[in-house]
């Protein structure tokens, strides 16, 4: 039986306390079988376990980006940890090591590093002074440096040398960046219309960053990347989205404004979903997977242990709702912040409760089980007192405080 974080901490032994010292700040749960738990092991947790950043990083986590199998943490003064899968270099260490436990990135010390996106095999960095810097899996010209090597050292992308890169979202293959003029570039794998319109059919990647039509009128201030998805949401809050179909039938290679009537405040993207938060209402669009009933059943409330809670072998079965679903929420918390997996959502209630659901055959809702879930579960972690963030790699989740 696993143990919650708590009593890991209190069972580590004394000259481990330096880093278990996390406990109570910094927690992971779900696939752990690359080190993506950054817990010190290779295995799969199903409630949350401590995650070990160093103890000068408490309070000082502004991001984590989750990938396929590796994390990135950014922390308020630019430093950048690295830890889990790095069989393609993601990890930016110079090697092709996993590790198990979070790692500055030593490559990067002399830069302020501002904004930071993992890929499913690739990483990137942005620094204050606008350059971009990548490194991992460049087989579909995700690293945007003109050809199809991967690096296990962090490379300037050349490209934008003379141009200031304020954003980057990488998705499984590709990759997405915003510059400081208002102009989004994509480049990698193009097969969905993910990085926009292509010359021809033939054309399945591009390996310089190519120039997304659509926004010369718009001031955009977030862009997002995960599967073969892309999306970006200007200052009014009106949501584009471009690539591998998620609303209707068709793949589309150039933005498009959807759900118009709504003023969103955050998105977050799966690989078959979306979570879009809107005035303090979180919705779904796209394939809801994992579920044996309608999400607006009464009775299901955020928090309660539904009675039609999914099973695994849902897991490649997809239901035909494509339409704007509300996400039921637990009387008197609202949300605040938004997370999704490949297959999973997380969020965190302003009263500092963290929610997960859908897919949970890694553990990587943090209920204790493998069990797939159709509307949110409170996970039970013991919070400290002050804020906290929640992310979610593609089958594991991080919360960190904040304070």
């Amino acid at each position: 039986m696993e143990q919650p974080a708590a009593a890991v901490a209190a069972a580590a032994p004394e000259e481990g306390r330096g880093e278990e010292a996390a406990a109570g700040w910094a927690w992971s749960w779900g696939a752990g079988t690359d080190g993506q738990l950054g817990n010190g092991g290779f295995d799969d947790h199903h409630l949350p376990q401590p995650l070990l950043l160093p103890i000068r990083c408490r309070g000082r986590v502004s991001l984590v980006a989750g990938g396929g199998a590796h994390a990135i943490a950014l922390t308020t003064d630019g430093e950048v940890f690295t830890w889990g899968r790095g069989t393609h270099g993601q990890l930016g260490h110079g090697n092709l090591d996993s590790i198990a436990h979070p790692k500055s990135v030593k490559f990067l010390e002399n830069h302020t590093v501002t904004c930071v996106s993992a890929g499913w095999n690739h990483s990137g960095f942005a620094t204050d002074s606008g350059k971009l810097f990548m490194c991992g899996d460049g087989s579909f010209g995700q690293l945007g440096t003109g050809d199809n090597h991967s690096r296990n050292l962090p490379i300037e992308v050349a490209y934008f040398t003379a141009r200031h890169i304020e954003k980057l979202a990488l998705g499984m293959r590709h990759s997405l960046v915003l510059l400081k003029d208002n102009s989004v570039y994509g480049f990698g794998s193009a097969r969905r219309g993910q990085v926009g319109k292509c010359a021809s059919r033939n054309e399945k990647l591009h390996n310089v960053p190519k120039l997304i039509d659509g926004f010369a009128d718009l001031k955009i201030v977030n862009i997002y990347a995960n599967g073969d998805h892309s999306a970006a949401l200007d200052e009014y809050g009106h949501l584009y989205i471009w690539g591998r179909a998620l609303i209707g039938e068709h793949d589309n290679d150039q933005p498009r404004e959807v759900l118009p009537s709504l003023s969103i405040s955050q998105v977050a993207l799966g690989w078959h979903h979306a979570l879009v938060l809107s005035e303090g209402k979180l919705f779904t669009i796209g394939v809801y997977r994992h579920q044996k009933c309608d999400l607006s059943v009464p009775g299901n409330a955020a928090g309660q242990q539904p009675k039609t809670s999914a099973t695994r072998s849902s897991h490649d079965v997809s239901s035909s709702m494509t339409t704007l679903q509300k996400v039921p929420s637990n009387d008197g918390e609202h949300v605040v912040q938004i997370a999704s997996g490949t297959e999973h959502s997380a969020l965190l209630a302003d009263k500092g409760s963290i929610f997960t659901w859908g897919w949970g055959e890694h553990g990587q809702l943090g209920l204790g089980d493998t069990s797939d879930q159709v509307v949110p579960q409170r996970v039970n972690i013991g919070f400290s007192p002050g804020s906290h963030s929640v992310y979610c790699g593609s089958g594991f989740t991080i919360a960190v405080g904040l304070v």
